[in-house]
């Protein structure tokens, strides 16, 4: 098994909080981490039907089956069940006696701010990060200034943005493209049919390929709602749906201005390169490199790796872009306390002087002499000040 770079996290959080939730898309691999992390937990999917039932109808019987701690499988699917657990961690008052996942962000979010506040720690597993399928140790964001450049950078960079990061791509060895095609079909009878009313899925699949299309850019809501022929109200709800879901996240514009006028709106972002590669049907690594998206696919690949980086540490991503009304952006902002790192993003796999534009800007505007580039090459060093990394830096 890949390990994975939270574990040390969820463990920890195991000794010092009765219930731990451990939440992130399905297929991340909660499940199989969880049962790895504590082998001698019991262990219920509240996926099926009778024992779900069970929980519902009985919840102090269904609970009181239990002698030991106890790994709860997909609990959002029993939101009342949460008072019931929050009664036994109070009187019990022992760590890590319930460990429970769950693939509904705000589901769960509400059933803990609701019930278990205070008394559950909230880790994120999202897909692998390149740092996890490398075997390398992950990374300290608030370090990046003095971040070494890889020894040996010599992979394909889209071969593997192609490929995606969902664990059983790799566990299985199983074909991206058929397997993103049956989650992307489950995705949309399991979760979407459950969430939200949406009658006609269709219209719901045809709304995720057109935010695919968008990633990586400003997010324009009445845009895509348009194209989509539905209503602006609507566009919001299915996105927040996406939000909740692990599908899509939302990067902040950062609001230092300098006395320049600045884009309010934030960037779109999927967590996965490989299913935007499938939603958008590019059907490999060759046609990425030659797609028109393929700046927009390598920014969000770069972005969700360094999103993972922040939340396989347990901790909430310090992430923004910057971009005035004039058009001069850095695609990406690291703040630590006050002071901000500007990391500037190019597919391209030679550099040229022109990458450096919105980093120079930058770096005159703030006063601030850090910065650093991130390409699709496979080469690292310093030019002119700033860092040059290649593309598995992160």
């Amino acid at each position: 098994m890949i390990q994975r770079h939270l574990s040390s996290y969820i463990k920890e959080a195991a000794t010092q909080y009765p219930i731990v939730a451990v939440t992130g898309p399905r297929q991340s691999g909660k499940t199989t981490l969880c049962r790895e992390l504590f082998p001698d937990y019991a262990y219920v999917n509240l996926e099926k039907p009778d024992t779900r039932a069970f929980a519902i109808e009985d919840p102090n019987g269904f609970l009181a089956q239990f002698k030991k701690p106890v790994i709860l499988d997909e609990v959002q699917r029993t939101p009342d069940l949460f008072s019931y657990i929050m009664v036994l961690a109070d009187e019990r008052k022992r760590m890590g006696e319930f460990i429970l996942t769950g693939s509904q962000n705000f589901h769960l979010q509400d059933a803990i701010s609701q019930s278990l506040a205070g008394r559950c720690a909230i880790m994120k597993l999202l897909p692998l990060s390149h740092r996890e399928l490398t075997g390398l140790p992950n990374r300290d964001i608030f370090g990046i200034k003095s971040w070494e450049a890889p020894t040996a950078s010599t992979g394909n960079a889209f071969e593997q943005i192609y490929r995606g990061c969902y664990p059983p791509i790799y566990d299985r060895k199983i074909n991206p493209t058929n397997w993103l095609a049956q989650y992307t079909q489950s995705y949309l009878e399991r979760d979407v049919r459950t969430l939200v009313n949406v009658g006609d899925l269709d219209t719901f699949e045809k709304f995720l390929r057109l935010a695919a299309g968008r990633t990586g850019q400003i997010l324009n809501m009445d845009s895509l709602a348009t194209d989509a022929g539905i209503s602006p109200v609507t566009a919001k709800r299915w996105l927040s749906l996406l939000i909740a879901s692990y599908v899509v996240f939302l990067l902040r514009p950062h609001q230092k201005n300098f006395n320049k006028r600045l884009i309010k709106s934030p960037k779109l972002y999927f967590y996965d390169t490989g299913l935007v590669c499938y939603l958008l049907n590019i059907r490999s690594a060759e046609a990425l490199t030659l797609h028109s998206q393929r700046g927009a696919i390598f920014e969000t690949y770069i972005v969700s790796e360094t999103v993972k980086t922040c939340m396989n540490s347990g901790i909430e991503p310090p992430l923004y872009y910057w971009r005035d009304s004039q058009g001069h952006e850095v695609d990406l902002m690291i703040e630590d306390g006050e002071s901000l790192f500007p990391v500037e993003i190019k597919s391209g796999q030679t550099v040229n002087s022109s990458m450096f534009e919105g980093l120079d800007y930058w770096r005159k505007l703030s006063g601030d002499s850090h910065g650093m580039l991130c390409y699709g090459g496979n080469e690292s060093y310093t030019r002119n000040g700033i860092d040059v990394r290649a593309w598995d830096s992160f």
